[in-house]
């Protein structure tokens, strides 16, 4: 996440400046498990925007498996209730539109959705 390497002011200023965005984008979550800071600054950040401001996740990994990457069960269900209550989940499918631009996908795969 990019926080742990911040320590004191900054760190600080930084978490009062991601609470107050309108919206933040928390992009590939769940790619790596966080470490303890890690867990805790998410914790934080999530607690912070809490029904105040819009907080968009991105993941290539099932809600469900969420928990599995925080690596911390209490953490884990703080950060995912907070996530969940009055949440929207959009299920994208199809072939990667990576691949399809760059020409890695074949016709039949991009008709079909993989």
């Amino acid at each position: 996440m990019g926080l742990a390497t911040r320590s004191g002011r900054k760190r600080t200023k930084l978490l009062a400046k991601l609470a107050r965005a309108n919206v933040l984008i928390i992009d590939d979550f769940g790619t790596e498990s966080p470490d303890l800071r890690e867990r805790s600054d998410l914790l934080e950040i999530v607690e912070d925007r809490y029904q105040v401001g819009s907080t968009v996740f991105t993941s290539q990994r099932d809600p469900s498996e969420w928990h599995g990457v925080i690596g911390d069960e209490t953490i884990g269900d703080a950060i995912c209730d907070r996530i969940v209550h009055n949440g929207h989940r959009i299920k994208l499918g199809g072939p990667s539109q990576r691949k399809t631009h760059n020409g890695l996908t074949t016709e039949e795969e991009g008709r079909k959705g993989k």
